[in-house]
């Protein structure tokens, strides 16, 4: 009697502790119900799932009440009811009405069962659609739709099963499970597999061969599921013939973890791959897949047949996919780590171990969206394809051309919108879930920016800029005035990346975020992802080959590592780790999207014979050529083909880093070669061939070598002049700090100095020896020319290198001997002329034959007459030289 009385009052305190579990109403209380609508008597059902992993069997007990059981849901809000609606469409769902007293709880339902009551004014032929609904988020959890019968005849009715509903459920791992149902009589078995892994990650699950005791992966028959790049699921047939990622040899078999239909080519798909996929989904961060695989394969080969009378071993795996390429047009599995295991299964058997539904810790599969304050995002409206929050409108907002993702802000940082969704759809960031103008719900919300007037279309666009502030909630929306449950939510954070770095653009396909801050020595670099990956990476230069490359990711223990590599081909075994002087290294993950952010110096001043890394100089004066990959996964050692990238820059993108711009890269070599020949032809043929006429053709008659000194002295700074515009125009601009630019600006100045220096020359008195003025003038005159000619040689030099360094093109070290031989020959030819000169003039000087001073030497170098005008006039001068014949006769010669 004391034990009755014990049980007693335990069923009672369960009932005080779970009041909302178990229905109000008690046995008794339903059989006072009438039955009137005898048509829908006994109906059962099983709910659709939509949100929260909720799945369980419905059914009709009479006009006022239904039971639930195998009752799986995870916690919503306070504000969870069993709602009735007309349709189970957005219009008719949240125009619906609550149909029961009974609440659903915030806690976790576990494979319960329990009766729940409608209310006194809730009839049946009300009611087209019962849901689990969230009132505050206007959320559908899961539904069940009621058929339309119109007579008794029919009372009894089963609908189909849903997808995620199974007779069994077998536990693999706290993260996996198998479900399954076995049809013996069509010689089928539904399979289930469900996983709380990324996205990113597949489920393999198989059958070993029979008689095998271990190394139960060799030989196996697998079937591989997950989730395309697009979403799309996916199941396929594998087959195991050794412990490695799926590999092609050379002479065209494969081996390794391979799907069927690569190891029989010859047969049709159909009757190689004997898995089909029946349906797959992902919500709440959970990934489903149902797949129908015959008992009896056709394909003796590659699949095992399933013995339904005894247990097998199975085993099963998680890990990370790789995405098809050229050879291997498949998705893959890669190395799953230590999320393997095997099991014994007897699919005749009833099992159901699975108590509650898999709870994700990570939820959120809605893209994300980054605001950055130099980038405008642009909002459109489109079609409802993935809306994270049904039930949902048809159109729903895009900001970047991604469906409702998540947008993140950062207080303090200005966001601009650009509004291009239509004239019917008004933008404006609230606290309200839905949108849509909550007064008019006779609800209060509070708007941060936008309204009615914020509308626009692309010719036209409405731009808006919002900064949030230290008091904007953690978590906003954006929605539309117009339409309810069109947008998202905008998660506020403090300052980051973009308050810490001065300068921010976004990389090739606008899917990475460069940042950095310059000082003098060193620069500041981070690196942020725009979608979810395993790694990222960026490298300097102009293709993944030949350029140095920075892997940032986070490790199986949480750590988040940043490494560097010298990359000098394209396979894995290319990457040659290198050891930069890196601080303050930092690496993480949120919410699947990779940052990274390292500190360098501009130059490792290192030897760079000895060590790789220490050419990977940064001159900020020249754009920095920036390239990014992302993959699954990455490792510190053992790199093999699983680590190369899924996705990457199409081109590299060229970073100003003291403008803090960036443009896709552009071939400027054939600009550059034309700039580097028009000052090859100036500073390198006409200016120093001016030079050589005015020393050394003066004895030739007439004014030929003042015309050749002054025509080529001109041309030659005029092209100057012309490939100084034509290089500025096309790279929009330059900077003093590089060495060619330096060189260049003082050749420019000190050949500009000429022309004026000679103008105002000082004019040499007749008959006179040349004044002091006259004198320094002709020394100027003369070194800065010869020096503006060494000068401007060091930029051609300097040209030349920079333009090697820009492009890695070897061909301007051939070009770079070539003019350092042309300019060998040059200073020989000097040599040898001014070699000449000075021996003609000792000769003269010797053979008395020099008549008065060089006049040659003071020509006027802006006169036409050259120095003729001078020497005329002393010509016209009466020359008398006295001759002492033998006779004693004085002669006068004139």
């Amino acid at each position: 009697m004391a034990i009755s009385h014990l049980l007693f009052y335990l069923i009672s305190l369960c009932f005080l502790i779970n009041p909302f579990i178990f229905t109000k109403s008690d046995p008794l209380s339903t059989q006072n119900c009438p039955r009137s609508n005898t048509s829908l008597l006994n109906f059962t059902s099983q709910f659709v799932m939509v949100q929260h992993q909720l799945r369980g069997s419905f059914s009709i007990i009479n006009d006022c009440s239904f039971r639930v059981s195998e009752f799986d849901m995870l916690p919503g809000s306070s504000h969870v009811h069993w709602w009735g609606a007309f349709g189970d469409d957005y219009e008719n769902l949240t125009s619906g009405f609550v149909i029961s007293h009974d609440q659903l709880n915030d806690t976790v339902y576990k494979n319960h069962s329990f009766v729940v009551s409608l209310m006194d004014n809730v009839t049946w032929d009300q009611i087209k659609v019962v849901s689990v609904w969230d009132s505050l988020a206007a959320s559908d959890f899961g539904h069940v739709v009621l058929p339309d019968l119109g007579s008794e005849s029919n009372s009894s009715v089963k609908v189909d099963v849903q997808p995620t509903m199974f007779e069994n459920c077998k536990v693999l791992s706290d993260t996996y499970r198998l479900r399954w149902t076995l049809d013996e009589k069509d010689n089928v078995i539904d399979i289930g597999l469900e996983g709380a892994i990324g996205i990113q990650n597949y489920m393999a699950f198989g059958w070993t061969e029979p008689g095998r005791e271990h190394d139960h992966m060799l030989k196996a028959d697998v079937a591989v599921t997950g989730f395309m790049e697009d979403g799309v699921p996916f199941a396929d047939d594998f087959y195991i013939t050794k412990y490695s990622e799926c590999m092609k040899n050379d002479d065209g078999t494969v081996e390794g973890v391979c799907p069927d239909t690569m190891y029989n080519t010859s047969n049709s798909v159909e009757s190689v791959n004997n898995t089909r996929l029946v349906y797959g989904h992902r919500k709440d961060g959970v990934s489903f897949i149902r797949f129908q695989r015959p008992l009896k394969s056709v394909d003796k080969t590659y699949d095992w047949d399933i013995d339904v009378t005894s247990k097998r071993t199975c085993i099963w795996a998680l890990g990370l996919i790789k995405p098809p390429d050229s050879l291997r047009p498949y998705y893959l599995p890669q190395n799953h780590g230590k999320t393997y295991g095997h099991v014994h299964v007897n699919v005749s058997e009833r099992v159901n171990d699975c108590v509650g539904p898999l709870d994700a810790e990570d939820k959120e599969d809605q893209e994300l969206v980054i605001a950055d304050k130099k980038e405008p995002i642009v909002v459109t409206s489109g079609p409802a394809l993935h809306y994270p929050n049904p039930p949902n409108p048809s159109k729903v907002l895009y900001l970047n051309k991604k469906e409702s993702p998540v947008l993140r802000v950062e207080r303090g940082v200005p966001v601009m919108f650009s509004i291009q969704a239509g004239h019917d759809v008004a933008f404006y960031i609230t606290s309200d879930p839905l949108g849509g103008n909550a007064t008019s719900r006779n609800m209060s919300e509070t708007v941060f920016i936008g309204g009615p007037e914020a509308q626009g279309v692309q010719s036209s666009p409405k731009e808006l800029t919002w900064a949030p502030d230290r008091n904007t909630p953690d978590q906003v929306y954006y929605q539309s005035v117009f339409t309810q449950k069109m947008g998202w939510k905008v998660q506020v954070v403090d300052g980051g990346l973009t308050d810490m770095y001065k300068n921010s653009v976004l990389l090739d396909d606008q899917q990475v975020n460069f940042f950095w801050t310059l000082s003098d020595k060193s620069i500041s670099i981070a690196a942020r992802g725009e979608k979810k990956s395993g790694y990222l990476a960026i490298g300097f230069g102009s293709e993944m080959e030949n350029s140095f490359a920075y892997v940032g990711w986070v490790d199986v223990n949480g750590t988040g590592r940043v490494n560097t590599y010298w990359i000098d081909g394209m396979n894995a075994q290319s990457l040659h780790p290198t050891n930069e002087n890196l601080t303050y290294v930092r690496c993480r993950s949120e919410n699947g999207v990779i940052t990274l952010e390292f500190t360098r110096p501009l130059d490792p001043n290192c030897n760079r014979k000895e060590r790789k890394e220490c050419n990977n100089i940064i001159e900020p004066t020249s754009p920095l050529k920036v390239i990014w990959a992302m993959g699954a996964k990455w490792s510190s050692d053992h790199l093999t083909e699983s680590n190369m990238h899924s996705v990457k820059s199409n081109k590299p993108v060229r970073v100003s880093l003291i403008r803090g711009s960036a443009e896709a890269e552009e071939d400027l070599r054939p600009v550059l070669a034309v700039h580097g020949f028009m000052m090859f032809l100036a500073w390198g043929m006409l200016l120093p061939a001016g030079i050589l006429a005015a020393r050394y053709t003066k004895h030739v008659p007439g004014d030929i070598w003042f015309k050749v000194h002054v025509y080529s002295q001109y041309s030659g700074l005029a092209i100057t002049f012309l490939g100084i515009l034509f290089a500025v125009a096309e790279l929009r601009g330059f900077h003093l700090g590089s060495v060619h630019v330096k060189f260049g600006i003082l050749t420019i100045l000190m050949g500009c100095i000429q022309p004026i220096n000679a103008y105002f020359r000082p004019k040499k008195p007749e008959n006179e020896n040349p004044s002091s003025k006259r004198v320094i003038w002709e020394y100027i005159h003369m070194y800065v020319g010869r020096c503006s000619i060494l000068v401007g040689v060091s930029a051609l030099i300097t040209g030349m290198k920079h333009l090697g360094e820009r492009y890695n093109d070897e061909n301007t070290h051939g070009l770079t001997w070539a003019l350092i031989v042309w300019v060998l020959l040059g200073a020989l030819t000097f040599i040898y002329l001014e070699y000449n000169k000075r021996r003609w003039q000792e000769t003269v000087t010797r053979s008395n034959w020099v008549l008065g001073n060089s006049e040659d030497e003071d020509a006027d170098l802006l006169s036409s007459n050259g120095n003729h005008g001078e020497k005329e006039s002393v010509m016209s001068d009466r020359m008398e030289i006295q001759l002492e014949p033998t006779s004693g006769v004085r002669y006068t010669v004139i």
